[in-house]
């Protein structure tokens, strides 16, 4: 187990931005059922949580991507924590809606970008991976590089870890199912049983009912 990965699955679970709930799933925006949920925007609520997940974030990007020269945040989850890394690494930053808006400039990328510029994307949650690349490829079309993606999690489903090499984008997480898992069995938050219904239900999530 990677112990940085490990120690931010543990603060998930400690301020229950991660809930585990096999016996009573959870009915996701896309209609799936799981018994999985995962809400990072908590960590903005905590003034040292949120300090914590800005450097590791920034750590990420400078460790995988050092030649990025602007960040773009996807909307919404991601738009605070992509600005509270731009500020620390002192790059420019813009956000990525999931669709333009209605009314004035009806602008998808809001904030300005040199065509050209090297981007990192910052995304707070990688679950199937489709509105995190249609922000990649938004920042493509607008004339960019997108040279790699830093995420606080991921799910790790087949379907997004194809997506990703099919769009040919580096991904790099803060932490991953696996070591949800790992800490939650750890801690007794949850039991061996559930651990093998919920690895039942991450080979094909579409199909789960409970």
């Amino acid at each position: 187990m990677d112990a940085s990965k490990k120690a931010f699955a543990q603060k998930l679970l400690k301020i229950k931005a991660i809930k585990l709930q096999p016996n009573n799933p959870f009915t996701w925006a896309s209609g799936w059922k799981s018994p999985f949920y995962c809400d990072n925007r908590k960590t903005l609520s905590y003034a040292d949580l949120r300090s914590y997940v800005k450097l590791e974030l920034v750590h990420a990007v400078l460790e995988h991507f050092p030649q990025a020269e602007a960040v773009a945040g996807v909307a919404t989850g991601a738009i605070a924590q992509g600005a509270l890394v731009a500020d620390e690494l002192n790059l420019p930053f813009v956000y990525v809606r999931s669709k333009p808006k209605d009314h004035g400039m009806e602008n998808l990328i809001e904030g300005e970008l040199k065509q050209g510029t090297k981007v990192v994307v910052i995304e707070d949650l990688i679950s199937t991976g489709g509105s995190s690349l249609k922000a990649v490829e938004a920042v493509r079309r607008y004339g960019c590089e997108v040279v790699g993606m830093v995420a606080s999690y991921t799910y790790g489903f087949p379907v997004a870890q194809k997506a990703f090499e099919e769009a040919g984008v580096e991904l790099v997480t803060l932490t991953d199912y696996e070591h949800v898992v790992a800490e939650a069995l750890e801690t007794g938050y949850i039991s061996e049983d559930d651990v093998e219904l919920l690895n039942e239900w991450r080979k094909d999530p579409s199909r789960y009912a409970k």
